[in-house]
C-alpha cells in the first residue's frame, strides 16, 4: 500500500477528466449529439478494449471474460446504462454552465452518492472503523469544497452581464444546468456501483497473472459498453430529430478528420481518469479504498475549475469572487489528503 503514489495516479487520471471537455471546442460544423457520441465511441467502445488488450497478459483476456460470472458481467453493464444517463447530462451540464461549475455541482454529488451509498448498502457501519470514520469525514470536507465552490458560481452568476456570459459559455443557462447537473451527479453515481459489481472480473483478472494496477480494465468493458448503450440511443434520437446525422458525411474530409482527432483525445483523455483511477486505488489502504472514488471526484472538480479560469469563464467577477473560488478549490485538494491518516 502506497497512499501518496494511489493520490498521485488519481490526479492524473483527474487531469484527463477535467480537461476532456476543452478538445471539443476545436470540433467544427457538428452539433453536440454528433461530437458526444464521436467521442463515447472512442472512450466507450474502443479505448477500454485497447487499454485492456495492451495491460492484461497477453492471450488472457478474452479467457478472463469468459471465466467471470454472467451476473457480475450483467450488473457492471447494468449500472453502466444507469451511469450512462449521468454521463449524458453531465455533458449537457458543461454545455449549460461551462466546465468549471458544471463540473462542480455534478461531481460533486457524484462524489458523495459513489463513495458513501455502496459500504450502506452492503451493510457497513461507516462510523464503526477508523477507516469509516476518515471516509464520512472526507467526504463531509468534500462536500464543503462543493459548497464553497457553489457559492462563487452564484456570485458569479450575478456579477456578470447577460453578454459576458455568453461569451464565456454559448449556451449559458443557470436554472436549467442546475438541475440538469444535480441529476447527472446523482446517477453518475452509479459508475462507482458498477465497479463494486465487477469485483468478481477483477478476481478472475489477479487470477490469470493480471497486475493489481490494471485489475478493473476488464470490469470497465462492461461498465463503459452499458453507458455506451445510454448515450447511443439519445445521441441517435437528436441525430434523427434534429437532422444531424448529416454531420457524419456532408462535411470536407479534413474537417471530418480534424472532429475526429479532437474527439478522439476527447475521449482518450475521459477514458484515462478510470484507467489511472484504477491503478491508484489498488494502493490505497483496504480501510480507505472506498474513499478513492471521492478522491477522483475532488480533483477532478479542483482542475475542472482551474480550466475554468484558463478559459475565462470567470472573466469580469469580482476579486472576491476568484478568492471564494481559489479556497474552495484548495479545500477540496486537502480533503484528497485525509487518506494519507489511515
Amino acid at each position: 500500500m502506497d497512499p501518496i503514489a494511489g493520490i498521485l495516479l488519481i490526479a492524473l487520471g483527474s487531469i484527463g477528466a477535467a480537461s476532456f471537455y476543452v478538445p471539443f471546442k476545436k470540433v467544427k460544423s457538428w452539433a453536440w449529439e454528433s461530437y458526444w457520441l464521436s467521442q463515447g465511441v472512442f472512450a466507450w467502445l474502443i479505448i477500454p478494449w485497447l487499454f485492456a488488450l495492451i495491460f492484461i497478459p497477453k492471450g488472457e483476456l478474452m479467457p478472463i471474460i469468459n471465466e467471470a460470472p454472467s451476473s457480475a458481467k450483467l450488473m457492471a453493464t447494468f449500472f453502466g446504462v444507469l451511469w450512462g444517463f449521468g454521463g449524458l447530462t453531465f455533458g449537457l451540464s458543461l454545455r449549460y454552465l461551462g466546465v468549471a461549475l458544471g463540473q462542480s455541482i455534478a461531481l460533486g454529488l457524484c462524489a458523495a452518492f459513489g463513495t458513501l451509498l455502496p459500504p450502506i448498502i452492503a451493510g457497513q457501519n461507516l462510523f464503526s472503523t477508523r477507516g469509516g470514520i476518515l471516509t464520512v469525514a472526507g467526504v463531509a470536507i468534500t462536500v464543503a469544497g462543493i459548497i464553497i465552490i457553489g457559492y462563487a458560481g452564484s456570485l458569479k452568476s450575478k456579477e456578470m452581464t447577460e453578454e459576458e456570459k455568453k461569451a464565456a459559455v454559448r449556451e449559458f443557462a443557470l436554472k436549467k444546468g442546475i438541475l440538469i447537473a444535480i441529476f447527472a451527479g446523482i446517477m453518475s453515481a452509479c459508475f462507482n456501483f458498477g465497479f463494486e459489481a465487477g469485483k468478481p472480473i477483477e478476481d478472475i483478472a489477479l487470477a490469470h497473472g493480471t497486475n493489481p494496477l490494471f485489475q478493473k480494465n476488464p470490469s470497465l468493458i462492461f461498465i463503459l459498453l452499458g453507458g455506451f448503450i445510454t448515450n447511443l440511443v439519445y445521441c441517435g434520437f437528436l441525430n434523427i430529430k434534429n437532422n444531424t446525422y448529416k454531420d457524419y458525411y456532408t462535411v470536407s474530409g479534413n474537417i471530418l478528420l480534424n472532429n475526429l482527432l479532437f474527439t478522439f483525445i476527447a475521449g482518450l483523455l475521459w477514458f484515462l481518469q478510470f484507467h489511472f483511477f484504477g491503478m491508484g486505488s489498488s494502493k490505497l489502504p483496504s480501510g480507505m479504498a472506498v474513499f478513492g472514488w471521492s478522491i477522483l471526484m475532488a480533483l477532478n472538480i479542483a482542475i475542472s475549475n482551474i480550466w475554468g479560469i484558463i478559459l475565462k469563464e470567470w472573466k469580469g467577477v469580482k476579486t472576491k469572487t476568484i478568492i471564494i473560488l481559489v479556497i474552495g478549490i484548495i479545500v477540496l485538494i486537502l480533503s484528497t489528503f485525509i487518506v494519507k491518516l489511515s
